[in-house]
């Protein structure tokens, strides 16, 4: 008796225990989802990744480096020399000069433009705006991505929680059927074996609530690492999760063509390859490039007939290359550039079937989920009602606490699926969502 007394002490200082902590949860700031997505867009670090290729790809689309703009640079130099000269001129003239020093001076401005290539650089400004379109495509996928993760994990925490206000919930029947089975074995009608039972039942299912904290503590940590956040920063979020989307099949189909980054980034790719092909073939065309400049220099000589020298003005050159023969080089750029835009038309065909089955696949799963919802959510009620009848019978001595035990776990267990098919629900929903850009 006194063991069981023990028993009694530890439950009720383990009960306490997580009250304690529950309600110190309850006490925290409440993070919303609403509240989770927007952390998410400024902290998270595969966000932050992605937005900075995003830049380097905008960064890099200019006129500069597209080769449409010319390059002017200043230029200088100072040279000096020593050496033994010896010069003959007519009529047999002979002049040394042992120790000859020199020394010239120049600079200038320099102008250096490409003014056609074949067309080569308005194809590039046109490669690098779509490259540029290409990293805003790949960003918002990422984007997508990671609000799917922060949303999965978010209602998981949910989930968890749900799950252990179950756990309460029973924990709460238990402690019913521990008082009622002392009762009846006090007043003669309940053998001990159901007293032992109800009590077994209570601490299997304390274990269980001490357990399903710590998960939710995981489930936490790990939304808090996809929110950029600090893991030891704690707060409460809501324990419910909505529920309501009526998506049309038919519709999501449509959609995904004009809307689905995967496949908008595989057409990208196409044009991109389409502009690198013609940027290729302007290799089999003439360039014609200008040089300008205006110079200053001055040579001074130690000795000699020209003690110094100088020269100042401007200078205007150009260079015509007509391509003849590159050793095939040329015709092999060209048809590597053919079979990587085949390759590309090859792999957007791909993604849109894969997309295509990942989209119905998720929406029958989504409708599935809904059937067994619904099936599962009426199947609870009973359940509840059977523990229910089952503790009144208990009361009366009608039953054995075995029979009650059984009523109880039934009870969890629907409890269980319900939860989890709330939940799977919700991934489905946000699936699709995230399918269509629609998060």
């Amino acid at each position: 008796m006194n063991g069981h007394k023990t028993i009694n002490k530890l439950n009720i200082s383990l009960l306490f225990s997580l009250i304690f902590i529950f309600s110190s949860v309850n006490a925290q700031k409440t993070l919303t989802l609403d509240d989770a997505v927007k952390i998410a867009l400024k902290n998270n670090f595969d966000i932050l990744v992605a937005h900075n290729d995003a830049e380097i790809n905008k960064a890099n689309n200019t006129r500069g480096n597209a080769g449409m703009l010319p390059t002017v640079a200043v230029t200088g130099s100072v040279d000096y020399g020593l050496s033994s000269t010896k010069i003959k001129t007519n009529p047999d003239i002979i002049s040394n000069y042992p120790s000859l020093s020199s020394s010239s001076l120049s600079a200038g401005v320099q102008l250096n433009w490409n003014l056609y290539d074949g067309g080569k650089m308005f194809v590039t400004k046109n490669k690098l705006n779509e490259i540029q379109a290409l990293g805003e495509i790949q960003f918002k996928d990422k984007v997508l991505q990671t609000l799917l993760n922060v949303i999965g994990a978010y209602y998981d925490v949910v989930r968890q929680k749900q799950q252990l206000n179950s756990i309460n919930e029973a924990l709460n029947y238990n402690k019913d059927r521990v008082t009622i089975s002392q009762a009846g074995l006090n007043a003669g009608t309940l053998v001990k074996t159901d007293l032992l039972q109800a009590k077994i039942d209570l601490n299997v299912n304390t274990e269980n609530a001490i357990v399903q904290q710590l998960a939710i503590d995981v489930a936490l940590k790990t939304l808090n690492q996809l929110l950029g956040k600090n893991e030891d920063e704690s707060f409460d979020i809501s324990d419910s999760i909505p529920l309501g989307y009526s998506p049309d099949k038919t519709d999501l189909l449509k959609k995904i063509d004009q809307s689905n980054t995967s496949i908008l980034s595989y057409q990208k790719q196409i044009e991109i390859a389409q502009l690198a092909l013609k940027e290729n073939k302007s290799l089999y065309l003439p360039t014609f490039n200008v040089k300008a400049g205006y110079y200053a220099s001055q040579v001074m000589n130690s000795s000699g007939s020209t003690l110094t020298s100088s020269s100042i003005g401007p200078q205007v050159g150009g260079t015509l290359v007509i391509p003849i023969y590159s050793a095939g080089e040329t015709k092999r750029k060209v048809i590597t550039a053919k079979i990587q835009t085949e390759s590309a038309a090859y792999n957007l065909q791909n993604i849109k079937l894969q997309i295509k089955i990942l989209l119905i696949n998720t929406f029958t799963e989504f409708e599935n989920q809904q059937k067994l919802l619904k099936i599962e959510s009426e199947n609870n009620l009973l359940a509840k009602e059977n523990i229910n009848i089952s503790l009144e019978r208990l009361k009366q001595g009608q039953t054995t606490s075995l029979e009650v035990h059984l009523a109880q776990e039934d009870y969890v267990q629907s409890s269980t699926r319900l939860i989890n098919f709330r939940y799977n629900l919700k991934i489905a929903e946000t699936k699709l969502k995230q399918l269509v850009s629609d998060l």
